[in-house]
């Protein structure tokens, strides 16, 4: 079930945990491996069974779904909806890190990570830490973290599980996955294809990927291995609608030509060594991406092809160890990264280049053991070095920039059962290559966003229950955004007058008994401008509130989940000035499965949106722009585990 991680234990049992089964250490916040109860504090965690019993086929859904985070829908027909953690609208992705077992997948580019190509079947359990990260996360971790922990297969242990499903709109998935541990040395596997024609006219799509990896080990914590990760996928591009037109047939595409695809190759070497007392590790991942799209203006095709590659290393290390008898946890490390584009296209022929360092500290102080308490503090220096040229363009720049960031978390029980936990930060981002070659300024990078930000939170956690709320607030200045007033050709890329993130967050949950649970989150967000012409202006494309509930039931042999999600109404993507005559309607979508078991194989029936409800979270200028979300689909599906 979900739980949010609040508890303290001593390093002994943490350790005699670890030594007892090697399958529960997990990457935590300090980004080492540690026993699940040292998991970032007030962070969400989505366990590998709350998965299985949900019958999520993906990452990205397990998120949305289980995790409470608002998503949406993807402009590609990819599974790849945009997770927004507070409020940050169409630049959300841009706003918080995804991590997958301790490597960086959020890159200098304004595409969402493709969490599609993750085998779901090798999740061992997600982190969702909401709040400012940049101390250990760096660039773009202002609203939050998300860490994607996959399963490490156990001494002497073996796994296997062949998947099919089909549904409407010619929807189909095979996924076959294996593992196998020996001793000192684990390996594993998995392939996978899916394919939908989706909602909507021309909106095809198709993926196929494979992950596999090996690693040696001597103890439960040496450890060395390596990893390699591929995605190929082809979409149809259905493109955007007016109002008119979506009322009249949401399902219709203006463009019926419009095409692309993704290439992924990923490889990362890992390592990790306890050397005179101290943990050592290391992760050295190289990333090659191609996407190429054609679209078409009046009938005359337009080709485009993006060749990315991204180096990225990030040695660290961490010394356990005691303070007049608390336990004291200090890491240090260092983060290097260079990304590079080529642009191949009749209106570009663009290079750009960004190269980062960062060197970070954050230490952290275990204390009075009987009230669990927690305090940490942490600090990172970066620094940024952009090129870009573009002959065609007449385009070109050379950009240094040097942030910093800075935390303050602590954690204490009061009570039994009730814990207080409170955050104070600096966080950043800086503007991706795509949205400082479109500035207002020609040949002018933007400047770095900065965050300052504020959390304070309360939490009661018993056997049966679990109810956690926190308050947050994030005040920005120079916040990155594309803004349609910004020149008379259209808008650009710009750096905002100072605006805020506040709100409030509730999750909760009940095991009513041993067959049923539910659990339900809630966010409230204002998201305005503080400052400027538009002072007091709500931000587009960001939703007020939102809630999720999931009630589930587990019977002798059979399983039930139903979910529910209300979103609530929200300004187009263009109305900076709230002026437009209308907003995007709010909505609220039904989600169900049931499976049953014969022994080793599982038959499940699950359906999206059964309401077949008409409505769209997508939509970038005054009731026009719009991206149709996804109609009512059932699916049939069959596992069989070995």
């Amino acid at each position: 079930m979900i739980r949010p991680c609040l508890l303290a234990v001593a390093v002994s049992l943490c350790f005699n945990a670890m030594a007892e089964d090697a399958a529960t250490v997990v990457v935590t916040g300090a980004r080492f491996d540690a026993e699940p109860a040292l998991a970032p504090i007030g962070a969400t965690i989505i366990s590998a069974d709350e998965i299985r019993r949900a019958g999520v086929s993906d990452v990205n859904a397990a998120i949305r779904k289980i995790g409470g985070v608002y998503g949406r829908q993807s402009l590609d027909g990819s599974p790849d909806f945009s997770l927004d953690l507070r409020g940050f609208g169409t630049n959300s992705s841009q706003n918080m890190v995804v991590v997958v077992d301790g490597v960086r997948r959020s890159e200098n580019e304004l595409l969402n990570p493709v969490l599609s190509a993750i085998p779901i079947d090798s999740v061992e359990r997600i982190e969702i830490l909401r709040g400012g990260a940049s101390v250990l996360y760096g660039d773009g971790a202002t609203a939050g973290v998300i860490n994607i922990v996959t399963r490490r297969p156990g001494q002497y242990s073996s796994r296997g599980s062949v998947f099919v499903e089909g549904g409407q709109f010619n929807a189909g998935e095979l996924r076959v996955s294996g593992a196998q541990a020996w001793d000192g040395f684990a390996a594993d596997a998995s392939i996978g294809h899916q394919r939908t024609d989706n909602y909507r006219d021309n909106n095809d799509f198709k993926q196929t990927q494979f992950s596999g990896g090996a690693q040696w080990y001597a103890n439960q914590f040496d450890r060395a291995g390596f990893r390699y990760e591929g995605a190929r996928q082809d979409t149809r591009l259905a493109g955007s609608l007016n109002e008119a037109q979506y009322n009249a047939n949401p399902r219709q595409t203006l463009t019926p030509n419009d095409h692309g695809s993704l290439d992924s190759d990923r490889l990362t070497v890992f390592g990790q060594y306890r050397l005179f007392g101290h943990d050592v590790a290391a992760d050295l991942s190289y990333r090659k991406k191609t996407v190429e799209s054609t679209y078409f203006f009046g009938g005359t095709p337009s080709a485009a092809t993006y060749d990315s590659k991204q180096w990225q290393f990030s040695p660290r290390v961490r010394k356990l160890g005691a303070i007049n008898g608390m336990v004291n946890e200090l890491v240090a490390g260092f983060d290097f990264a260079k990304w590079e584009r080529t642009t191949s296209a009749a209106y570009s022929a663009a290079d750009a280049d960004q190269k980062s360092r960062a060197i970070y500290l954050r230490d952290e102080l275990r204390f009075d053991p009987s009230h669990e308490g927690r305090i940490s503090a942490g600090v990172r220096r970066e620094i940024f070095d952009k090129d870009y040229a573009d002959p065609l363009a007449f385009a070109a720049y050379d950009a240094k920039q040097a942030l910093n960031a800075w935390e303050l978390q602590a954690s204490y029980m009061p009570l039994a059962q009730v814990t207080v936990f409170g955050k104070l930060g600096q966080s950043y981002r800086v503007a991706t290559a795509d949205e400082d070659s479109y500035t207002p300024v020609f040949n002018r990078a933007l400047k770095a966003q900065q965050s300052h930000d504020a959390e304070l939170g309360l939490s009661y956690a018993n056997a049966a229950q679990k109810v956690t709320a926190r308050v947050f607030r994030h005040n920005l200045t120079d916040e990155i955004f594309f803004d349609p007033t910004a020149n008379p050709f259209g808008g650009a890329n710009t750096n905002l007058d100072p605006t805020r993130r506040q709100g409030f967050e509730l999750d909760a949950e009940q095991r009513i008994n041993a067959a049923w649970a539910v659990n339900a989150h809630y966010q409230h967000v204002r998201a305005e401008f503080r400052e400027g012409v538009n002072d007091g202006k709500e931000m587009v494309l960001v939703p007020k509130n939102t809630v999720s509930a999931r009630l589930s039931w587990t019977g002798q042999g059979q399983s039930a989940d139903v979910g529910a999600q209300w979103v609530d109404k929200q300004r187009y993507g263009s109305d900076f000035s709230n002026t437009c005559a209308g907003e995007m309607p709010s909505y609220t979508t039904l989600d169900a499965r049931y499976a049953r078991s014969f022994g080793q194989w599982e038959w499940a029936l699950s359906g999206q949106n059964l309401t077949d409800k008409n409505y769209f979270s997508q939509a970038f200028s005054c009731k026009g722009g719009i991206y149709p979300s996804n109609g009512r689909q059932l699916k049939l599906s069959a596992r069989y585990a070995f």
